[in-house]
């Protein structure tokens, strides 16, 4: 297979620029091996374990039982009589702990740098990458490339043909994109399971890939699987951007055809705004709507305290969310993951950490979707925001009038509490600056209030009595939304709310009529969120709050975007 010849090439381009010391973080032994031998060339190969001391590297039978430091110390002149190649199994312990193995392996490096006559590489073979600092600048950490689609589907007829069954070609295609991230050994283990499961392969096994991708992440410790129950129909508002990621969602439905036909890969979204408005509910919506996998990233948990442990981690993190791609890999408080980059507060690791991500982000072919969220946009790295790190940057404000209605409808009809008589118009006007958060909070108080004094049902003035008595967000950060506020109309991103477009277009337009103090009004009124209702009875109320159709999200959609290009 090609990728057997690129590694192959790589491994054997590194020996022959005597890197001393080659890293090769990899758990398939046997793989390793084979590459090994394919680049000896009569090399004398000498292997080391903790369970069996020395072993011949072909046959694995021991020679000589020997700690780590008596075996560097038996075999570090070979080099002298030929090229040897010293391969190192799980020694990462070590590597922490001895500091008489650190220098062992550091003479022997720095002979094979500058004394002529002497060759001698070093294999450090371990799924754990410790690097001791004063090995940094000896070792060269080598990754092993994962199959891409058409290796993967290789493999996949190649399995077929063993057993002389037959699969549909579109069902081979379909399979490749749900393998995508793993190693040829994962793949072949996934294959037999799912042959010795129903003794044929089909699209029935998508889902036991994704179960045993599942295994990855639960075993790393390096993301978080998160179960979802949430769906777009739990958010309240934000239209323009659920009809975004609608069709995003067609996208990944029919993921094979889409790119067959020449669409890109879907990247993902940054949602930006106020704290407790729904970023967060959104990321699980998505994954809801996609029907794939969610998976957190917390990079504060991948920091490491030896070096290049905390590269490695990431590295590790984002493989395996290519492992069990197609996902949705969500990182809640952006701002707060890379804080002091760009500053004099950041730490050189998380400059390293910030770099590596951006580069994966950019270079990534895969599917795995990122959903972004951050409340404070002033503190995101710009490098986030450059047109083609995410397919679309959306901001979120405070609920305007008809958000705020179908957010508390949300919770109340949620926890079995809704009824016709509750008078949504005069909660609206009440609860102006409110957050989704304060909403469920007054709902889910008043709820506890009636329970406690033996009531069965809520009314209107049972909610609007809880909301005297909350602070909303619009009080306690007042300073804080009108600074976002003011630097998110000097930036090209886009309005969540569908109110929102009609808002800035109506803004523009009174900016050109100054004559008219009629418009100005509404126009200041509107960009506050504050609906003015005067109605005749109850129902033209809720007729007037009702905004426009679901039919026609995607005409409010488009009408945008080819405002944005005029502009």
């Amino acid at each position: 297979m090609r990728i057997k010849k690129t590694t192959v090439a790589r491994l054997a381009s590194y020996v022959d620029a005597l890197r001393p010391i080659l890293y090769i973080s990899h758990f398939d032994s046997q793989v390793i091996d084979e590459d090994i031998k394919q680049i000896r060339e009569g090399a004398n190969c000498v292997e080391f374990n903790n369970a069996l001391g020395a072993i011949d590297f072909l046959d694995k039978h021991q020679m000589q039982e020997c700690n780590l430091e008596q075996f560097l110390l038996h075999n570090m002149d070979e080099g002298f009589d030929q090229p040897t190649f010293l391969i190192l199994r799980d020694i990462h312990k070590e590597l922490q702990e001895n500091p008489q193995v650190v220098a062992l392996l550091k003479m022997i490096a720095e002979k094979a740098m500058y004394l002529e006559g002497y060759s001698t590489t070093i294999f450090i073979v371990s799924e754990t990458v410790v690097i001791p600092r004063e090995l940094e600048n000896y070792i060269t950490v080598f990754d092993l490339p994962l199959p891409d689609l058409a290796e993967i589907q290789k493999q996949i007829r190649q399995f077929i043909a063993d057993l002389q069954i037959v699969v549909d070609d579109d069902i081979i295609r379909e399979l490749a994109v749900s393998f995508k991230g793993l190693n040829e050994f994962q793949i072949r283990q996934i294959l037999n399971l799912a042959y010795q499961d129903g003794g044929c392969i089909d699209r029935e096994d998508k889902q036991l890939i994704l179960s045993e991708k599942e295994q990855l992440i639960k075993k790393s410790g390096m993301l978080e699987m998160i179960r979802y129950s949430s769906s777009l129909a739990d958010i309240g508002g934000l239209e323009h951007l659920k009809t975004w990621l609608q069709r995003k969602a067609k996208i990944f439905a029919n993921l094979d055809k889409a790119m067959t036909f020449g669409v890109d890969m879907p990247k993902g979204v940054l949602i930006v705004g106020m704290p407790g408005c729904g970023k967060s509910l959104t990321a699980k919506a998505a994954a809801s709507l996609f029907e794939i996998p969610l998976v957190r990233l917390d990079v504060g948990r991948l920091l490491g305290k030896y070096v290049g442990e905390s590269e490695h981690n990431m590295r590790r993190a984002l493989q395996l969310a290519e492992a069990i791609s197609p996902c949705v890999l969500w990182i809640d408080e952006l701002e707060k993951a890379f804080s002091g980059v760009g500053g004099t507060n950041g730490s050189d690791v998380t400059m390293r950490l910030f770099g590596q991500f951006l580069t994966w982000m950019q270079e990534k072919d895969n599917t795995v979707f990122i959903v972004a969220t951050a409340n404070d946009i002033s503190r995101i790295p710009p490098e986030f925001l450059r047109k083609g790190r995410f397919d679309e940057l959306f901001f979120v404000d405070l609920p305007n009038g008809e958000e705020r209605r179908k957010i508390l409808d949300i919770h109340l009809k949620k926890r079995h509490k809704w009824n016709s008589s509750i008078d949504s118009i005069a909660l609206i006007k009440e609860t102006e600056g409110f957050n989704g958060a304060d909403l469920e909070a007054v709902v889910s108080e008043t709820i506890e209030t009636a329970f406690l004094e033996g009531r069965t049902e809520i009314t209107t003035d049972d909610l609007l009595d809880t909301v005297k008595h909350t602070k909303s967000i619009s009080n306690t950060l007042k300073d804080k939304i009108k600074q976002i506020r003011e630097l998110i109309q000097t930036m090209d991103i886009q309005p969540a709310s569908e109110s929102d477009i009609k808002k800035d277009t109506s803004e523009k337009r009174v900016k050109k009529d100054t004559k008219n103090p009629v418009r100005n009004d509404n126009s200041t009124a509107s960009r506050r969120g504050v609906y003015i209702i005067k109605p005749e009875n109850e129902e033209s109320c809720q007729s007037n709050t009702v905004g426009r159709q679901e039919e026609k999200h995607e005409e409010a959609y488009k009408s945008n975007m080819n405002r944005r290009k005029k502009q």
